[in-house]
């Protein structure tokens, strides 16, 4: 019998569960990929919204500021509302307060969203959510986009746009995080979920590249087609998500203790078991977790806050419940700062480029991708570098004390030309959002099925959506604060940004000190439950 290809050989050579897992760690990714790619446009359309204006009487027929269909008006002869600048209400003096405007909207409905969708989200199926958020999404991002070709200038119809926009999205982030945690055991957690979570930066560089093909020419296909693609991608997840994987009968982790993860009741009995049992008997790897460094005195019982399932193994946790969990509060309050920071720079970096290196608003897109492809590198850096020191708040800290520095020299560096943007766009990039990656993903889940929620793992889409919504404060924060600030100069605003980042690493004080005085596996997981 011949010897099978190579290539057949290596197909062949992983399980049946294996390939499951990479396909679900494929569709998620693709899945909150497209949500970033549908928020991209408005930071590159900005450019195109406003634009470094003449007076007036310089003022030519069909000349970028006057509106599409209405260059048969004589020159100069401009409406009301409306100037040379660019698309009017945004082509006025205060155009930076009204393009913060439409950023605080967003931002503001996605944070107060984000606490209800976890909640919502854990007592509905994953996929029916997902499907009905990733629709709507793409049906308000294009609305945005109808703008330009119903030749509309009301403010508040943009706001509205993006206050829908905002809440529809904060169905996506707790859906695919539960399903993944579903999914992946805690093993390599930190390298797996910092590569997943660069779904982030490729959104963001796709976003960029299809807003930016029709920005100068007809900017309303940059949100006509990611909300097309944001839309088509809900179909697929309607077609192809596998919430969990005993739908299919496959092993959720790779351990050989494939029980040990079932929820609800049965797991709530087996852990009696093993607390009370006489007997040697094996543990499965998240009770072992419940071990001191000795590996021989068990958690006192009391330290575990039970949630019982209702039989089917389905438990949801309370609001109050989960802000019980060691480590939710602090990691919520670091994340608020930490993606002030981040969504600063996704909301206005393209504007700020185009102010400093004199770019047109595709080119400063273009380059602004730089940012995302660093925060690539820093989310899987700061996974590994997490998962080989076992020590995630630690982690964040060194990088947010490295992000704060580097902000001022690009603050600085920025303006003696592309070559000097270039490597700092890479290097900050890198720096902010390493911390907020690892947060938003390893640690959320690590939380989400904390060692103390026994008989709750349910409890994930809360959490997440607890953690990821107190970071969208921040978030919701930042963009306004530039809005307002940058008038007064640039600098200011990295002064703003660099602040933000020494208090997210104020926040980490107390557990980076109890995972530092702690040393071993799982040093600051056990230093929180003796406090609890």
């Amino acid at each position: 019998m011949a010897l099978l290809p190579p290539g057949i050989r290596f197909l062949t050579s992983f399980s049946r569960d294996q390939w499951y897992r990479a396909f679900i760690f494929t569709l998620t990714f693709l899945l909150y990929a497209s949500f970033h790619l549908s928020r991209k446009p408005i930071s590159i359309v900005k450019g195109e919204l406003h634009k470094q204006c003449a007076s007036q009487d310089e003022a030519e027929p069909g000349s970028s500021g006057q509106s599409r269909g209405d260059a048969h008006r004589p020159a100069g002869q401009l409406l009301d509302n409306e100037t040379d600048c660019g698309w009017a209400p945004f082509g006025k003096s205060n155009y930076q307060q009204l393009l913060g405007a439409l950023d605080y909207a967003f931002l503001c409905a996605y944070a107060i969203g984000m606490y209800l969708s976890g909640i919502i989200g854990e007592r509905l199926p994953i996929r029916y959510y997902l499907t009905f958020g990733m629709l709507s999404s793409g049906a308000c991002t294009a609305l945005f986009g109808l703008g330009y070709f119903y030749d509309i200038h009301s403010l508040a119809f943009y706001v509205v746009a993006q206050v829908m926009n905002g809440l529809v999205q904060t169905t996506g982030w707790p859906s695919v995080v539960a399903c993944l945690g579903n999914w992946f055991g805690k093993g390599r957690r930190g390298l797996i979920m910092g590569a997943w979570n660069s779904h982030t930066s490729v959104g963001n560089i796709l976003g960029s590249l299809v807003a930016g093909c029709w920005v100068s020419t007809c900017w309303g296909l940059s949100f006509v087609v990611p909300g097309a693609i944001v839309a088509a991608m809900g179909v697929v997840c309607f077609l192809f998500l596998i919430e969990h994987p005993k739908d299919i009968r496959c092993s959720s982790t790779l351990s050989t203790h494939p029980k040990g993860y079932e929820n609800g009741t049965n797991r709530f009995r087996l852990q009696k078991q093993i607390l009370h049992s006489e007997k040697s008997r094996p543990l499965d790897p998240e009770m072992q977790c419940l071990l001191l460094s000795d590996g021989k005195i068990p958690v006192h019982p009391s330290h575990v806050v039970v949630f019982p399932g209702d039989g089917s193994g389905v438990a949801a946790i309370s609001f109050t419940g989960a802000l019980r969990i060691p480590g939710v509060i602090e990691f919520s309050l670091c994340l608020l700062f930490a993606k002030l920071v981040s969504y600063t720079f996704l909301f206005w970096l393209p504007l700020y480029i185009t102010s400093v290196d004199h770019l047109d608003a595709k080119k400063a897109g273009e380059l602004s991708t730089l940012f995302d492809v660093g925060g690539i590198f820093g989310g899987i850096l700061a996974g590994v570098i997490s998962d080989r020191l076992e020590k995630r708040a630690s982690t964040c800290g060194l990088m947010l004390l490295l992000a704060a520095p580097t902000l001022y020299v690009f603050s600085s560096v920025s303006k003696m030309g592309l070559e000097a943007t270039v490597a700092m766009l890479l290097l900050s990039g890198a720096l902010v959002s390493g911390p907020y990656a690892l947060i938003t993903t390893a640690v959320s889940a690590d939380l989400g099925t904390h060692k103390s929620l026994k008989g709750n793992a349910h409890a994930l889409s809360t959490v997440t959506a607890i953690i990821d919504g107190t970071g969208s404060v921040g978030a919701a924060l930042g963009p306004l604060l530039a809005g307002l600030i940058s008038p007064s100069g640039w600098s200011n605003v990295f002064y703003m940004l660099m602040f933000a980042d020494t208090c997210a690493l104020l926040c980490l004080l107390r557990l980076i000190h109890k995972e530092l005085s702690c040393p071993g596996p799982a040093a600051g997981d056990q230093a929180m439950l003796k406090e609890h």
